[in-house]
């Protein structure tokens, strides 16, 4: 039987016993068929290896959920970490590229990923080098961090270093609506953040220090990573704006100006090699033509899906994010 009738046979079947079906990973996986992580050359030749490894989109620790709940889709940390450990296994994998098209995330998937890097990079003795797409801010550029060289497209646009948590206070539309909050806590702050009422000073106090803790975190990271970052400058560095390519260059957030061909030409040098087969990984129902295939389907999705928006608001998370508006 073709495979795409089992699957469609499978969904049917699903659906009609539990009103929902969810893929893991890829479809295949339903019937114990899924073959993993598929190796593809991109561009080049030879035995030696640059692995481009896509870091795209809302950076999370969580699966997402994409048609509907029909599909759930690994999250940026699970996926990575496969990556790294199938790359472990290659000998021929000589640098890492990683392609950063995002706004940034979550905080500790942001800290993972960067951790997870910088130690595949040390015990391989391996060079890696970020390549910085359209948006790499927040989180996106705390994961370059981890590169020992940074390239940024012309056109990127970088920074917003620092750290968010969006909230909101519904308890003025309660009241015209006539509902009454009804919380029962065992202790003052077990609500803090609750859009059910207003925070006290005392919460307020609370809630910044963890984010200058974790803004002190991130402040770490890009003075120990980019050690020509113009130090008398550190705290406009870091007020969370954005910056151009020329202007991140000029002050020491990135390397280089360039295209991700000057990634890929920096890694091989850095590896000392006279040539090398630039690969990624892909799953089954997954395009991986080009260095830009996933780029593609990371710009539709806007990278942060309108049900995570909608339910940071109802679960306040803390994140390393440049988003101006929800969408």
């Amino acid at each position: 039987m073709p495979g795409f009738v089992r699957i469609l046979i499978a969904t049917l079947l699903l659906t009609g016993t539990t009103g929902c079906v969810v893929f893991v990973e890829s479809p295949l996986r339903v019937f114990g068929d899924d073959p993993g992580l598929q190796e593809t050359t991109l561009q080049g030749e030879g035995s030696d290896k640059i692995l481009l490894i896509n870091i795209d989109g809302f950076i999370s620790d969580q699966p997402s959920q994409q048609a509907f709940g029909l599909v759930e889709k690994q999250s940026t940390l699970a996926r990575v970490k496969s990556e790294l450990r199938k790359a472990g296994e290659d000998d021929h994998i000589k640098a890492l590229v990683l392609r950063i098209n995002s706004p940034g995330g979550g905080v500790t998937a942001s800290d993972e990923i960067h951790h997870l890097i910088k130690q595949f990079g040390a015990d391989h003795q391996l060079p890696v080098i970020a390549s910085l797409g359209s948006l790499a801010a927040s989180g996106g550029y705390y994961i370059a961090c981890s590169a020992e060289r940074i390239v940024a497209h012309p056109t990127t646009v970088t920074g917003s270093i620092g750290v968010i948590i969006v909230g909101v206070n519904v308890s003025g539309l309660m009241d015209k609506l006539g509902v009454q909050d009804q919380t029962f806590k065992s202790g003052p702050h077990k609500d803090i953040l609750s859009p059910l009422r207003g925070a006290t000073d005392e919460e307020r106090d609370i809630i910044q220090g963890v984010l200058d803790s974790l803004y002190a975190r991130f402040v770490d990271v890009v003075r120990d990573n980019r050690p020509d970052l113009a130090a008398d400058k550190l705290d406009l560095l870091t007020d969370g704006r954005i910056f151009a390519a020329p202007q991140a260059r000029a002050l020491g957030l990135v390397d280089a100006v360039g295209r991700i061909d000057d990634a890929f030409e920096a890694a091989k040098q850095r590896a000392g090699l006279d040539r090398a087969r630039v690969v990624t990984y892909y799953r089954q129902g997954e395009s991986r033509e080009t260095v830009y295939s996933t780029l593609a389907t990371a710009a539709r999705s806007g990278g942060l899906p309108l049900l995570s928006s909608l339910d940071s608001l109802a679960s306040p998370q803390l994140l390393y994010l440049w988003r101006p508006g929800l969408k």
